[in-house]
């Protein structure tokens, strides 16, 4: 009753006047945090196929670092730059040819280097492609961190693996934003998983999350616990970190075995004959059908989305600072509301 309580009296709030200018966090050049400067923008205008959207919450991820630094993954940036490629928020107003969504409505979504800028904003204007309404029970501060994540646990479950009830798989890195999520995916699918985590805390909560087993990724007995977990091999991995412990991942597979892993996972795993090796990106095809099988899959189950730290808007630099730390379970969040 509280939390609806607490959504009815911010859709009220955001339904005011909408004012001409916005607080967001943007950069003027690349650099390092320092470069990450609060600034009074212009409220976008909303084309026919766009919404505009009243920001709660934001996700932070590696690849803000990234662009930050040195504009990585962006073509024609127009500075201020402002980040922030997931997020969360009440609809204000719809473009003329939106049909999908109305005022009032909850939304989350996932917009690659949107042109009228990110999610580290007030409000943000996006098309209606790159937005869904949240899934049942689902939270706007939870649903801040699941756009990209999601999308990106999904096609590596179902597209890039294409995982099938019965099967064996590793997630190595299953205690991160991505892997959190796409261990309990894996689970709806029917998999058994075994999961690489970082550190005692993250041990654990991959193990509260739904994996058969698990290993501490850096200091556990990898090849020992895979052998234990899947004698003859186990069928596919899920790569979401680099590095020697991958390697050892993959020394677990059995002949014929597939690996996926996301683009910009570094250093990328190296082939073996006899095995399938696919990179792969958050989205393919139909963007909201994507969001329709993802949503789909979380209201399957009892479904958490990891929230490591939250900072406000105007502690973005901290909340780079904390990624850049590593060891994240689950996501860090800007509460921009």
């Amino acid at each position: 009753m509280m939390r609806f309580l607490a959504l009815a009296c911010f859709a009220v709030a955001v339904h005011a006047a909408v004012p001409t200018t916005m607080q967001a966090v943007a950069i003027d050049a690349p650099g390092d945090v320092d470069a990450l400067k609060p600034r009074s923008l212009p409220v976008p205008a909303i084309g026919a196929n766009e919404v505009l959207m009243a920001v709660h919450s934001a996700g932070v991820a590696v690849w803000d670092l990234q662009i930050r630094q040195s504009m990585a993954y962006i073509g024609n940036p127009k500075y201020p730059y402002t980040l922030g490629s997931d997020g969360s928020g009440i609809v204000v107003a719809v473009g003329a040819s939106v049909s999908r969504f109305k005022a009032s409505d909850s939304v989350y979504g996932y917009c690659w280097d949107n042109p009228k800028g990110g999610f580290y904003a007030e409000y943000v204007v996006a098309s209606a492609d790159c937005l869904s309404k949240l899934p049942r029970g689902m939270s706007l501060e939870a649903a801040g961190a699941l756009g990209a994540s999601g999308l990106t646990a999904l096609s590596g479950i179902d597209r890039a693996l294409g995982i099938k009830r019965g099967e064996t798989l590793i997630i190595h890195g299953a205690s991160g934003a991505v892997g959190t999520l796409a261990l309990q995916i894996a689970k709806v699918r029917g998999a058994r998983v075994l999961a690489t985590a970082s550190g005692e805390e993250g041990v654990a909560l991959v193990r509260r999350l739904g994996a058969d087993r698990v290993i501490e990724g850096r200091s556990g007995d990898i090849t020992s616990a895979a052998r234990e977990f899947a004698p003859k091999g186990v069928d596919a991995v899920l790569a979401l970190a680099g590095g020697v412990a991958l390697e050892k991942c993959l020394d677990a597979l059995r002949p014929g075995g597939r690996v996926a892993w996301p683009n910009g996972v570094e250093p990328v795993p190296q082939t073996r004959a006899g095995m399938k090796f696919v990179p792969y990106d958050a989205l393919f095809g139909d963007q909201k059908e994507q969001f329709a099988q993802l949503n789909a899959v979380i209201e399957a189950r009892p479904f958490e989305v990891p929230i490591a730290a939250t900072f406000s808007l105007a502690e973005a630099p901290a909340a780079h600072r904390r990624v850049a730390a590593g060891r994240v379970l689950g996501k860090v969040l800007l509460k921009v509301r």
